[in-house]
């Protein structure tokens, strides 16, 4: 039989003497019975809220209610840090924040335990934007509304997703989840939401949306909305160059997985990658992550794929062939022993592996007697890089050219040059643009307007391959 989930309801306050009780008077009763407690983290306020909460307390005997003060003011994202983290200590399954100014309906509580329930997401958001009209007939201020509908349009560009509000702070968080994120490096301001969501959003973690009732009335708002809006602005910028390699972004865990998107455009590795191969060939995958494969496939093409790191079931099923092994320890030979491929593919693999070049000499075992070796890097020479290393910067990131993971680093030359010592010789090559697509998300003008800056981009590449391109593919041959 399965556990009962434990509940935890995390109330947020800062000044609310004249909403906080009434806050409290709307928790359904069934919600009371159902949680384990209800905690008010009072965030250093200048008025008597904490002495207001412990009174009714008492004179509603309300015994899941407990009142903390803190010390000294930690600001809206601090307090959430220390909430979460009480929140965990207790053991509770989830953690539902509630803000004591009354803005968000205490009596949607119900629907926020159904939900964890039902479907046991990593995050549950309330969402006041889901039913638009709603929004304003609950007397949201127009700028407000539209500002809304502005950053989130935005954030799902950036992010691509499709989730209708990023700034209702009636949440739901699973602790279990909390536990695997590093609190202490977001923010204390505002937008300590974002970042948390952004990182949720990362890790492809599940995050389910319920409509709540909007409500403005006459609490005051501590939030400077313009400097909250840059804040948001910035904090997924970000995200999104550290993502693609460009900058460092401290408050995002780098061990933390996310799901390799695919690179559609023309110009991309992926497709390039795509093009060396010919119909009808057999082909061995090392390091494979099947972007590509139903493409392969669509040229008759059968695949075996080889690599250390899990991926999804269903990319693992359109292989012919799939194995999880070390491509530095010899027992995945053992795998193909006898086979010999029309191609073998090395894509974005060379620089994760200490020692490549035993590799690239005993893989001319397996390849046909015409037989072709397609691989893809980063290069190194990029004048980002270049820039960077001229500030005394060398901003490691989640991937792209300065991926932590990478153990080595190519130019365009030291790449062909690993490959001609160990026996290959180069017979096309092809150079990408930095992968502007992967900016615009699943809108189909911002895709547009990605692969134009792509293309103008690309003339640069034609010009000087070694300053501007992004990734070099090269397709070699053995030398005879």
């Amino acid at each position: 039989m399965e556990e009962r989930l434990k509940f935890g309801i995390f109330i947020v306050a800062y000044n609310a003497i004249t909403t906080l009780t009434k806050v409290l008077d709307r928790i359904p009763q069934d919600v009371w019975e159902r949680v384990e407690e209800v905690f008010v983290f009072d965030d250093c306020s200048q008025d008597e809220t904490t002495l207001l909460a412990k009174g009714y307390k008492h004179f509603k005997n309300r015994d899941k209610l407990n009142i903390y003060r803190n010390e000294a003011n930690l600001g809206y994202g601090g307090n959430q840090k220390k909430g979460y983290k009480y929140a965990i200590e207790k053991g509770y399954d989830y953690v539902i924040l509630l803000h004591g100014d009354g803005q968000y309906a205490p009596e949607s509580l119900s629907d926020f335990i159904k939900t964890a329930e039902k479907e046991k997401p990593a995050m549950v958001c309330g969402s006041r934007m889901l039913n638009k009209r709603s929004a304003l007939k609950g007397g949201m201020p127009y700028y407000k509304f539209l500002g809304n509908i502005i950053l989130t349009t935005y954030q799902n560009i950036m992010l691509n997703t499709k989730i209708s509000e990023f700034h209702s702070g009636y949440r739901m968080y699973r602790t279990e989840v909390l536990k695997k994120l590093n609190l202490d490096k977001y923010t204390d301001d505002f937008h300590f939401d974002t970042e948390i969501m952004v990182e949720l959003i990362h890790r492809s973690e599940k995050i389910v949306e319920i409509p709540i009732p909007t409500y403005y009335g006459g609490e005051i708002c501590y939030v400077n909305g313009l400097k909250y809006a840059f804040n948001v602005f910035l904090s997924v910028l970000r995200y999104k160059l550290w993502s693609l390699g460009f900058v460092s972004c401290d408050w995002v865990d780098p061990r933390s997985k996310t799901k390799y998107a695919p690179k559609k455009s023309p110009l991309s590795s992926h497709k390039r990658v795509e093009m060396f191969v010919p119909q009808n060939s057999e082909i061995l995958d090392l390091g494979a992550e099947g972007n590509y494969v139903d493409e392969l496939k669509r040229k008759n093409c059968s695949i075996t794929g080889i690599t250390l790191s899990e991926i999804p079931e269903e990319a693992k099923r359109k292989y012919d062939e799939f194995f999880l092994e070390d491509l530095e320890k010899n027992d995945w030979r053992k795998r193909i022993e006898g086979k010999k491929y029309d191609v073998i593919i090395l894509a974005d693999i060379i620089e994760h592996l200490r020692e490549p070049r035993p590799l690239l000499s005993f893989l001319k075992d397996f390849l046909k007697q015409d037989g072709i070796v397609i691989a893809s890097t980063p290069n190194i020479a990029h004048f980002y890089v270049r820039l960077a290393l001229l500030f005394g910067f060398f901003p490691y990131g989640s991937r792209g050219i300065l991926d932590e993971t990478h153990l080595h680093f190519y130019t365009l030359r030291s790449f062909k040059k690993l490959f001609e010592r160990e026996g290959y010789k180069l017979i096309k090559k092809r150079y990408t643009p930095i992968p502007f697509e992967l900016f615009a998300g699943k809108n189909k003008i911002s895709r547009a307007v990605a692969l134009f800056i792509e293309y103008f981009y690309y003339l640069f590449v034609k010009i000087v391959p070694s300053l501007f391109a992004y990734q070099m593919v090269y397709l070699f041959k053995r030398n005879n």
